[in-house]
Order: C-alpha cells, then structure tokens, then sequence
C-alpha cells in the first residue's frame, strides 16, 4: 500500500505529528455492478493533527454512497459497513504502520 500525506518527512517528524494527535489511517470503499460488489481498502493516509480524518475520506464515502448499494445481496451491506468506518474516521493503523518504518529515516511516498 501506498502512503499518502507523508512525502518529504522524516520518521522523527512523523512521529512529533503523532505525538499531537496525527494518525496513519486506511479508508474503506465499496462499488457494486449489479451482482457482482467490490469491497476494497484505500492507500494509507497520513491524517496530521489539525486535519479532519472524516473530512479526509469523504471522496471514499461519496464513492461508496453513489456506487455501493446497487449490488444484491452485498452492496448494502458492504456500503452500510464502508460508509460507518468512514464515518467514524476510517481504520487507524498507526500503530502498525510506525512499526513497520522506525527503521527508515525518510518517508517515501
């Protein structure tokens, strides 16, 4: 997965923003064409601390409200659950992410 919002930063950076708040954030979507619904994970998002994480997902949001529904039985489902984790600022993988990258001393994007 690609990661968005962190180009030009190093770790020692990131994690000052963390301190204040920032997180490392994935979003869900949905689309759906007829029988056949797509349930898929965004990039990973840097959220930094005076950004709004729901704010910042809302295309996914838009995307899964416009295109989610349409597909029996799962687009209503997999939309109801894409639209309520955004709703509720997406999957926070910060934890997850710093693990993986308190080795490097620049982010990459």
């Amino acid at each position: 997965m690609k990661m968005i919002g962190v180009e030009g930063m190093t770790v020692d950076q990131v994690q000052q923003e963390i301190n204040l708040g920032g997180k490392f954030v994935v979003y869900q979507f949905c689309i759906s064409i007829l029988v056949m619904t797509f349930k898929r994970s965004s990039d990973i998002y840097f959220v930094r601390h005076h950004e709004n994480r729901v704010g910042k997902g809302m295309k996914f949001t838009i995307l899964s409200f416009l295109l989610g529904w349409w597909g029996i039985p799962w687009g209503p489902i997999y939309t109801i659950g894409a639209l309520t984790r955004n709703f509720k600022g997406g999957q926070d993988v910060t934890d997850e992410v710093m693990a993986s990258i308190t080795g490097s001393s620049e982010m990459a994007g």
